[in-house]
């Protein structure tokens, strides 16, 4: 009986079925099979019974589960105690919102290869609803986006707040905001639904909402007078320096960003549990030097 074979058989279990596992796991779906097989052959019992859906644990085998849990458990504490951080080589599915992705996101990559030297990364940047979910079908390892993420298998480190800002063109002196399109995120976002909520109840049915993907194209919209935007204060510096945007107070601030790294917390990956807490870390510092 190997962790690998042990690894795999917990990996069938939670994704509740070989194709699955296969892809958490990254190897082929025969692959999966013989090491199931093998430590089935091993025990001398199923641990395993098909169902419609895949795969369920027999009795046998929902006892292995408890056991191989802990097993499991033990083997990332002592890698968390004893493992020495440069001697870790492993790949990393980084998943970063925009906002993230367009401030100290080089800075958290920096500090990443400086502790973890022998760390593969890949990084993929999308709006937090899609990361959400890859991160629970287990395509990504860790988050950082709008959180925190409310699942059972989750553990959230929260992170300083995006303070967001009002912008309009250098032209549209008192913009109407009853007529006036304001930019901002995109439509599955919460900004998005909080902003629709309140423009309602202030100005009515009139009032309009242009979303976008892009932050950056978002600024460019304001600057080429197609609306006002309610837009990150940090990346809004840049363009009010070059005096193609301002500042501007209706009288309401919209709610800060509320942003988290996230991962799956069971089973623990002491390895992605450390990253989590040097992008705290990280976001820490960065807001410490942008707002003091």
């Amino acid at each position: 009986m190997t962790f690998e074979q042990l690894r795999t058989f917990l990996a069938v279990a939670r994704m509740g079925g070989v194709r699955k596992a296969a892809e958490q796991l990254n190897i082929s779906q025969p692959a999966v099979s013989a090491r199931v097989a093998s430590l089935e052959s091993y025990l001398g019992t199923e641990l395993f019974s098909r169902v419609s859906t895949g795969v369920v644990l027999t009795r046998k085998g929902v006892l292995l589960r408890d056991h191989a849990d802990q097993i499991m458990a033990i083997t990332e504490r002592i890698k968390g105690d004893v493992m020495a951080e440069d001697s870790i080589s492993s790949l990393l599915r980084l998943g970063v919102a925009e906002t993230v992705a367009q401030t100290w996101l080089p800075d958290f990559l920096t500090e990443l290869h400086r502790n973890f030297p022998k760390l593969n990364i890949e990084v993929s940047v999308d709006i937090s609803l899609n990361l959400r979910e890859m991160l629970l079908d287990r395509s990504l390892d860790l988050t950082i986006l709008m959180g925190p993420i409310s699942d059972y298998s989750t553990d959230n480190l929260e992170l300083p707040p995006f303070q967001l800002d009002w912008y309009r063109p250098v032209g549209l002196e008192d913009p109407d905001l009853s007529v006036t399109p304001v930019i901002t995120y995109n439509r599955n976002s919460r900004p998005h639904r909080e902003l629709t909520q309140e423009l309602r109840d202030r100005y009515g049915s009139t009032a309009q909402i242009f979303p976008t993907n892009s932050l950056s194209t978002g600024f460019e919209m304001v600057a080429a007078g197609i609306g006002v935007g309610i837009l990150p204060h940090v990346l809004g510096g840049k363009f009010i320096e070059e005096n193609r945007i301002a500042n501007f107070d209706p009288g309401w601030q919209p709610t800060p960003l509320r942003f988290t790294a996230t991962y799956i917390g069971e089973p623990r990956n002491e390895l992605i549990a450390r990253a989590a807490r040097v992008a705290q870390q990280v976001a820490n510092s960065h807001h410490e030097a942008v707002y003091g």
